[in-house]
């Protein structure tokens, strides 16, 4: 296998319903109703799955949320705007965890 993530693979996503097909209708009912318009429109809705497929790191949902940003209309500079956005909340919540390190450290140096 050249690649763990091959992404001809995202093709067979709705397979995975095959033996579980009640739980995947509910997931994808789910999912469409998530992503269909409402008080955000589909654009926003994309631009948001696509940081946060960049949070969770899956390749999948970065080339599925790249795809759906750019049939949505967003272009290159407001995509990179939003992966920006999730390398802040990322960096800034490893930071935040420094304080339970040094409270942590301060108490048993003590």
């Amino acid at each position: 296998m050249a690649d763990y993530y091959d992404s001809e693979d995202l093709k067979n996503f709705a397979d995975i319903g095959k033996d579980a097909p009640h739980l995947a209708k509910k997931f994808f009912d789910y999912y469409g109703e998530v992503f269909a318009e409402g008080e955000l429109t589909a654009r926003e809705k994309a631009l948001i799955g696509l940081a946060v497929a960049h949070a969770v790191q899956c390749p999948y949902c970065i080339e599925a949320y790249t795809q759906s940003c750019l049939e949505k209309g967003s272009n290159l500079e407001e995509m990179t705007e939003a992966v920006h956005v999730t390398n802040a909340i990322r960096g800034g919540a490893s930071l935040v965890h420094g304080v339970q390190m040094r409270k942590l450290a301060e108490k048993i140096s003590l």
